[in-house]
């Protein structure tokens, strides 16, 4: 297990074969598996292409530049709901993919910060779309690189959901560039499955995640989150006096922490957009994901196998949902997706320092993929 080329050792400490009560988790079976991935060979080949070859040119910006607030990394710690958009720029720019060629360039990065536009008394949320289209404009006159594709080999990373919305007044922006962002529906207009990518909203934890076997999970279970959608409210009136799904129509004044780890299932359910943190902090606490979110495109779909170590419901299965998970422990199969939570873990985790595979690398390999094959010569 030690050398296995994909679990990383700085990022995850893998834990022993264990017998524990009812359990025995056999978890080198589990890393040896293929389950969790598409296709992993093929990835581990043209991940370690990618870690190689692949170039990013940022533009740079002046120092005097009246928004320079917006375009660099923060000093600080990347915090909040909103930290994959922080974590993601600082660890670019610390990273061996930036270049100052652009004639070797695969793509370029757009650095503005759509968590800084929104804070800044200047634009806030009424004027980011007017900021996006003058950045635009400004480099677009300034540079041949976004005339000559129309911004195909662009791209930008947003977590608010506000960035969805951004680039209403830069139609290319929206048609053509990569737009990586949390709030990844497919259904609603803005966001387009494939040429876009789907980046994991994950609030910040520094220390590895917590070992809690199966067998000291009591709850089969957990939900808990305001009623700002259908979803949700359909949920809790379905199994609010339940014992085994247990649902709270509001925030926990406990910590989530000591339900998610005593829980089998964690249920994500969609609440104002498709996207929350409750799927990054399932799996942390190696809690199975249950998905009740039609049409999210899912972070990382193009790699992992989400089937493997989730389980995704229409909200029209919430009357169902007792009897599926049920049939899910009982029949084992709830160990097989246990297990490949542990194994699926690291992908969903930033570092200050990246680490090989972790979600810094994760979201490059997504745009790796979305790399133009046509290489246009300036």
């Amino acid at each position: 297990m030690h050398n296995n080329p994909f679990i990383s050792q700085e990022s995850f400490n893998p834990p022993l074969p264990m017998k524990r009560g009812r359990d025995v988790i056999n978890y080198d079976i589990y890393m040896q598996d293929d389950d969790a991935f598409h296709q992993r060979s093929l990835f581990m080949e043209d991940y370690t292409e990618m870690n190689k070859s692949m170039k990013i040119y940022m533009y740079p910006h002046n120092k005097n530049d009246p928004f320079a607030n917006v375009l660099p990394p923060l000093d600080s710690e990347p915090d909040g709901n909103y930290a994959s958009e922080a974590y993601f720029k600082r660890a670019l720019f610390k990273s061996h993919f930036l270049t100052n060629d652009p004639s070797e360039a695969h793509l370029f990065y757009l650095p503005f910060s759509i968590v800084s536009l929104r804070h800044d008394e200047r634009v806030g949320v009424g004027e980011i779309q007017a900021y996006v289209n003058n950045y635009v404009q400004d480099i677009s006159r300034s540079y041949p690189f976004w005339n000559r594709t129309g911004g195909t080999d662009h791209f930008y990373v947003a977590c608010h959901s506000v960035g969805r919305n951004a680039m209403e007044k830069s139609i290319q922006v929206k048609l053509n560039a990569i737009q990586v962002v949390c709030s990844s529906s497919y259904i609603l207009p803005g966001y387009v499955s494939h040429k876009d990518a789907s980046i994991p909203q994950i609030w910040p934890r520094r220390d590895r995640p917590p070992i809690q076997p199966p067998s000291n999970r009591d709850n089969l279970a957990f939900y808990a989150g305001t009623m700002n959608s259908r979803v949700r409210e359909y949920l809790v009136k379905t199994w609010v006096n339940d014992s085994e799904i247990l649902v709270h129509p509001d925030r926990l004044k406990t910590p989530y922490s000591e339900s998610l780890v005593r829980s089998k299932f964690c249920i994500h359910a969609k609440g104002y957009e498709v996207n929350i943190a409750r799927i990054g902090d399932a799996l942390y606490y190696g809690c199975v994901p249950v998905i009740l979110a039609d049409h999210y495109d899912l972070p990382y779909a193009d790699i992992l196998n989400w089937e493997s170590f989730s389980i995704v419901f229409s909200a029209s299965d919430i009357p169902i949902m007792k009897d599926v998970l049920r049939e899910k422990v009982k029949s084992g199969e709830y160990l097989r997706l246990h297990g490949n939570v542990i194994r699926v873990q690291n992908h969903f985790q930033w570092h200050s320092l990246p680490v090989d595979y972790d979600a810094f690398y994760m979201v490059m390999y997504e745009l790796w993929l979305r790399r133009s094959h046509v290489k246009i010569n300036s």
